[in-house]
């Protein structure tokens, strides 16, 4: 990745249309383990409320990933809901084809979950065997402290809290 310019844009709600577009990639992608179909109109379904949070919630963000200006991708931050849980979560991270296996994606997640002062949580599907592959090298590399956690509320993800390095 010599030489290229990465940036990681936040977002306001006039680009909800291009996060929205750009969702159904990330919705075909995954659709293949998670089994979904299109709606009669040929689109993945998305939550546009949930999505419209992006915008409206404290601490929640839309974020461009740009490579020499040119979209790759989005990663999407919300405050974790989940009780008991004070983190911000890294909740969707999607580079497009174009631009993987180049350490973008790697790259962008190192820098965001070890920025800040708070928590990070982050969350994947296990039957997801790409996104499986890429946590654990990023989590196995970073230099905060990783503590595998138990979350009830679905037993099909694994769960992961990104602490501060302890002084």
């Amino acid at each position: 990745m010599s030489g290229a310019t990465v940036e990681l844009v936040e977002t306001g709600s006039e680009h909800a249309e291009l996060i929205r577009n750009l969702y159904q990639f990330y919705a075909y992608e995954s659709s293949d383990w998670e089994q979904e179909d299109v709606e009669v109109d040929g689109r993945f379904y998305i939550h546009d409320e949930h999505l419209a949070r992006y915008w409206q919630e404290p601490q929640w963000s839309a974020n461009l990933i740009l490579v020499d200006g040119f979209i790759a991708g989005f990663m999407l931050i919300e405050r974790s809901e989940l009780p008991g849980i004070d983190a911000l979560e890294l909740a969707d991270l999607f580079v497009l084809k174009k631009y993987r296996r180049l350490g973008i994606g790697r790259a962008l997640a190192t820098q965001v979950l070890t920025s800040g002062e708070g928590n990070w949580l982050v969350r994947f599907y296990r039957q997801d065997q790409a996104a499986t592959a890429f946590w654990r090298t990023v989590l196995d590399q970073l230099p905060r402290p990783v503590h595998a956690i138990e979350v009830a509320d679905d037993p099909q993800l694994s769960n992961f809290l990104v602490t501060r390095a302890h002084h």
